[in-house]
């Protein structure tokens, strides 16, 4: 019984472990420390030391690694939460400023780089016309490496 104990125990720990790399939302990470804990059972009583004994082993077992993979749980849907902060996507809501501007296309820099840029689906003509060299603009979609802009409205622009 100790032997397989102890091979319950190590398989449940690589499970549990597993969930923090491979998020299941604690769906392994829950049986994991299920069967750590049925593997401390096993493993203290068949060491000699008693049914009671190893249950309370079993339990602190099982209330430890409910503990630590309810935290991976949490920590893992907080990541889902937060805004992108890198890559095409996480360009989008970014103020800029216009380097050039003709008609409905130019050049604007964001975060230190120069890129193509046009107007926003939806905005008029006499909007686009306002745009000048040095107006500060909000990025509103990627679509490859051209950004469609708008101008930054009055409240967007920092303090």
């Amino acid at each position: 019984m100790t032997s397989l104990g102890i091979v319950l125990l190590v398989v449940g720990a690589m499970v549990a472990v597993a969930e923090a790399h491979y998020p299941s939302h604690g769906i392994a990470g829950g049986a994991g420390v299920l069967v750590m804990a049925i593997g401390a059972v096993l493993t203290v009583s068949g060491a000699g030391a008693g049914v009671l004994l190893g249950l309370a082993a079993g339990l602190t077992v099982a209330a430890l690694g409910a503990v630590a993979v309810t935290l991976s749980v949490r920590s893992g849907l907080a990541v889902r939460q937060r805004r992108i902060r890198t890559g095409a996507e996480g360009i989008i809501g970014r103020l800029g400023v216009v380097r050039s501007w003709n008609d409905s296309s130019g050049s604007v820099a964001v975060d230190g780089a120069l890129w193509r840029a046009r107007r926003s689906a939806g905005l008029d003509e006499t909007e686009v016309a306002k745009l000048d060299s040095g107006d500060t603009i909000v990025v509103e979609r990627v679509n490859g490496l051209t950004l469609s802009v708008r101008a930054a409205e009055e409240w967007e622009l920092p303090q």
